[in-house]
């Protein structure tokens, strides 16, 4: 059965001189308003203990912009900066609910500059699309046709760091489940192949980053030498900047390549819980774990999984899959990294590192999903039983989990 999903659709356009600069200016009026609210909302607590809301600071807004100080914000559409105050009530709620930190200004430089526009500040007509105070149709490069009778409810207008514009079309699009696949399969992330399939398929790590870390260097060593606040260093920036739009697009292109691919051949997907803010604060690996981009893999098998009526199953991260025998369960004392292979001591069979994590990810899949607990091992460093911790580890670790 077709499900009704909320999908933004992202398109590169190219403005003309005139509506770069009034879409610039809006860029500079929504980070203003930002960070004024922000100012305000910090003040009135720090000094007068009071909270003020979305309403408090919309009133404030209105106030602005009756000032011979703030008065060119009436230059620039209306429905941006509310939506900046809206963003800014959004940051907050999730600060409140323990989600976030508290919210930070915006920043010039470093920022993402962007507007977001709702239906009553644009129009869509005939493939043009129009926005409040901005002269003309916006020249988008159609790469994709939006959905069929698609009625778009909000526009995001955004520019990074390399000088692209690109526009976002949120709007409602209809999803049709696959075909049940009554396959499983486990995917351990790795750094030499990027994952590792239960199948004993190994897909290869691209490396963009590595790939392009000559051309970055010498960019960024060209950026350094220029003079600060100048045009060339604003031309070497941009330099840098593209370098790393073209790593980042690469590797996105990959991972929804190899993402589409798991879901589409699989009804339930299986991978391991990484804590990968800990995993990158080793200096050896961080770039190396950055570059594979685990966590965006990640995100892109859990939204997949669920339009497509896909069941993605995470396994506790201290499951010890990689040094448990796949075939008779016995768990191994120590493997460094540096052990690609290893021989199981109960039964004498001979494993493959990755491949043996991703079976035995694969074998804890349907236990998890049907229990909704995790396979977490006991941690304790002596046992109430008398009994062996490793042994008592692998009989919970390995409860209710068929060997291959």
């Amino acid at each position: 059965m077709a499900c009704t999903v909320k999908r933004a659709f992202k398109y590169r356009f190219y403005p003309t001189d005139g509506q770069a600069a009034e879409l610039a200016r809006t860029f500079g009026c929504v980070r203003l308003v930002y960070n004024k609210a922000l100012e305000e909302r910090t003040r009135a607590w720090r000094c007068e203990r009071r909270s003020m809301s979305y309403g408090d600071t919309s009133a404030a807004l209105t106030g602005w912009k009756k000032t011979g100080e703030l008065a060119f914000l009436n230059e620039v559409s209306c429905v941006p900066l509310q939506q900046a105050l809206r963003h800014l009530q959004a940051a907050f709620t999730a600060f409140f609910a323990k989600r976030a930190r508290y919210p930070r200004f915006k920043s010039r430089k470093k920022s993402r500059a962007c507007a977001e526009y709702t239906r009553s500040a644009f129009t869509f007509r005939g493939g043009e699309l129009r926005l409040a105070k901005v002269s003309g149709p916006l020249a988008i490069v159609w790469s994709r046709p939006l959905p069929e009778g698609a009625v778009p409810s909000a526009v995001t207008v955004s520019r990074d760091a390399a000088g692209r514009w690109f526009c976002s079309i949120l709007c409602e699009d209809r999803i049709t489940p696959l075909a049940p696949a009554g396959t499983a399969v486990g995917v351990d992330a790795g750094v030499t192949s990027l994952v590792t399939l239960s199948t004993g398929e190994k897909v290869a790590n691209p490396r963009h980053e590595r790939r392009d870390r000559e051309r970055l260097a010498k960019a960024q060593k060209n950026l350094a030498r220029k003079a600060k606040d100048s045009a060339n260093r604003d031309k070497a920036r941009r330099k840098v900047a593209r370098v790393h739009a073209r790593i980042a697009d690469r590797r996105r292109d990959f991972l929804h390549k190899l993402t589409t691919r798991l879901v589409h051949e699989n009804q339930m997907v299986v991978i391991e819980d990484l804590s990968i803010s800990n995993m990158v604060r080793n200096h050896s690996l961080a770039r190396a774990i950055s570059d594979a981009a685990w966590r965006q893999l990640r995100a892109m098998l859990e939204y997949k999984c669920a339009w497509y009526g896909r069941e993605l199953v995470v396994v506790d991260r201290w499951f010890p899959s990689t040094r448990t025998c796949s075939r008779c369960g016995t768990l191994a004392e120590r493997l460094p990294l540096e052990v690609r292979e290893w021989e199981c001591g109960g039964c004498g069979a001979r494993h493959d590192r990755d491949v043996n994590a991703a079976r035995n990810l694969v074998a804890a899949g349907p236990a998890v999903s049907a229990c909704g607990a995790g396979v977490r091992p006991r941690r304790e460093s002596s046992s109430r039983t008398g009994r062996s911790v490793s042994k008592q580890e692998t009989r919970r670790a390995t409860a209710g989990i068929s060997r291959l």
